[in-house]
């Protein structure tokens, strides 16, 4: 006899009938639940999501082409190199210009929208270094 658990066997034994009511409930909106607008939500240009992910498509075209000249050890190396800058970071509480994750990609020498505006989530609003340093920590 196969083990296929008490859900299968309930299945299988008892007929399952529809317990829907027919009339005006069938289509109401409210069945499934409320609405969620950020579920409906899709992208409202083509190129926003490749846009979001631009950075992303742009390592693995240059890890497959330096695969394909340098060989494997060349994308690893460059991928420790990428993970090992990433970790290191200045004080919560200070902005990192990430120079040495921008030479690594070869965007030094690119002016970009963030090299003059600067990233709308890196405000000039400086926290209590002592408490950033805390809660980084995990003391808080």
């Amino acid at each position: 006899m196969e083990s296929r658990g008490a859900a299968s066997l309930l299945k299988d034994s008892i007929p399952i009938t529809d317990f829907s009511l027919p009339g005006s409930f069938e289509g109401h909106g409210l069945r499934r639940g409320f609405p969620c607008v950020k579920n409906e939500l899709v992208p409202s240009h083509p190129l926003e999501l490749s846009e979001k992910n631009f950075q992303l498509n742009q390592d693995k075209t240059n890890f497959a082409m330096l695969r394909n000249i340098q060989g494997l050890h060349a994308p690893l190396k460059l991928q420790m190199e990428l993970r090992a800058v990433k970790q290191a970071q200045r004080l919560p509480f200070l902005h990192s210009s990430n120079m040495a994750l921008d030479t690594l990609r070869g965007n030094d020498e690119c002016i970009g929208f963030e090299d003059i505006l600067n990233d709308p989530s890196q405000s000039e609003v400086m926290g209590e270094p002592h408490m950033m340093m805390e809660y980084k920590l995990g003391l808080l």
